[in-house]
């Protein structure tokens, strides 16, 4: 596997003003997820990455991102439960229950 872990977070826009992941501040949470875990040095070949994604069809539900191998699907507010998820699941390979989706 190139990566252990890939981190896709949904930055889908909609136009027609439906609900979507970009107007619930996922691009900035994107940011700040792949600033930390280059800063944590996790970054890279073997390690993780963070890669932004179109439309992941959880519109109702998001902001959302998904890590693989695993499929575990996230919700989160802000940069506290990004920071969560990436000491718990990340890090020390615990999913963080409260924010997952089924």
């Amino acid at each position: 596997m190139y990566f252990k872990n890939h981190v896709f977070f949904c930055l889908n826009e909609r136009s027609n003003g439906d609900n979507c992941c970009h107007q619930h501040n996922a691009y900035a949470l994107f940011e700040y997820a792949k600033k930390r875990v280059k800063e944590l040095g996790l970054a890279g070949s073997g390690k993780i990455r963070i890669n932004k994604a179109g439309c992941l069809d959880r519109c109702a539900q998001g902001p959302v991102m998904v890590i693989y191998p695993e499929g575990v699907w996230y919700t989160f507010i802000d940069s506290e439960d990004v920071e969560e998820i990436i000491q718990s699941h990340l890090i020390e390979g615990r999913p963080v229950e409260r924010l997952q989706l089924a």
